[in-house]
């Protein structure tokens, strides 16, 4: 007899052969199924599906509870095919509710904050290496798995290229970076192949055992860094994220494009290749991800109807370059 772990296993290779990335799906598919086997349950039930998706000592917020419980309904859907006594949790089992987090906007003194503080990291190599990391995600908006899935080849110093391959959408892109940019990684690859003894990774961003950067291990150290550069929680209330530095990106150049009064409608497109968002409608997210970009956006718009436009702030943070 097939057990539930033994389908979610099979489930889950199955999806990854199709393309699918299934990284939190799959911790929280399993984490479920231990859940059933700690409780000797052997079958999905809408009540061990709730059960499972409320037990979140650390966490009371009902969208985090909707999005575990959705997790058990799209397998419990497949499952049930294979297994007729599988129950799928009704769609209104839980309040469902969607919500971005909000980001966490670095400012330049931020930035140069968590670079200054990076550098007191021991070793030497671990702290260039965070400085490092750290400047490439604030100056290109790469995603952190992107940044640690480089390979020294995918880096070219030379027309300041870098090629992100399969992404989060299973696509592969070309990232141009500024000649400061080049010049700060050119300066990390010497460091890098300085080390002994010889590194055999192909990663072009190392860690001091002379293995890839793990993108999994990088927040513990980051907590460290926000706390050591005196970096708290701001409006949403919750701890600075790396992949913050991505957002930050994206608004600061967004900022940047409205302050100049550039046609932001035709450039979003750019913004959207760049970043590697699979559709528009990502990256108009981030319009109503900041207060001032908001209002910079339907000041603009007020203009365009015949009025005139409001007084706006000027950004709270401009685009910076850490790794110049």
């Amino acid at each position: 007899m097939t057990t539930v772990r033994q389908h979610a296993e099979e489930y889950l290779a199955m999806r990854r052969r199709l393309g699918f990335k299934l990284t939190s799906f799959g911790e929280k598919l399993m984490s479920f199924v231990g859940y059933l086997e700690h409780t000797g349950a052997t079958t999905v039930t809408t009540q061990t599906a709730l059960a499972w998706a409320t037990d979140t000592p650390r966490s009371t917020d009902q969208v985090h509870w909707s999005r575990r419980l959705m997790v058990v309904r799209i397998f419990a859907r497949h499952l049930k095919t294979l297994e007729p006594a599988t129950e799928i949790p009704p769609d209104d089992a839980l309040p469902h509710h969607y919500r971005r987090i909000t980001p966490h906007l670095f400012t330049p003194a931020e930035l140069a904050a968590l670079l200054e503080t990076a550098d007191l990291l021991h070793p030497a190599f671990r702290a260039l290496t965070w400085h490092t990391l750290i400047g490439l995600l604030a100056v290109t908006g790469l995603r952190t798995s992107e940044a640690c899935g480089l390979d020294r080849t995918d880096v070219d110093l030379t027309d300041g290229l870098l090629t992100v391959r399969d992404t989060k959408f299973g696509k592969s892109r070309q990232v141009p970076v500024h000649a400061s940019t080049a010049a700060a990684l050119r300066k990390y690859a010497r460091q890098r192949d300085s080390q002994r003894p010889a590194l055999s990774t192909a990663a072009f961003l190392v860690s001091t055992r002379g293995t890839r950067l793990d993108a999994r291990n990088l927040p513990h150290t980051f907590a460290r860094l926000l706390d050591s550069a005196g970096i708290t929680a701001g409006e949403s209330h919750r701890r600075p994220r790396l992949h913050d530095m991505r957002h930050t990106f994206a608004t600061t150049t967004l900022l940047n494009w409205y302050r100049d009064d550039a046609d932001v409608q035709a450039r979003l497109p750019l913004l959207t290749t760049y970043l590697g968002h699979a559709e528009p409608k990502s990256t108009y997210w981030y319009l109503s991800g900041s207060p001032e970009l908001m209002a910079l956006a339907a000041a603009r718009l007020e203009h365009s109807f015949g009025g005139q436009p409001r007084a706006t702030s000027r950004p709270c943070c401009r685009a910076s370059s850490p790794t110049s």
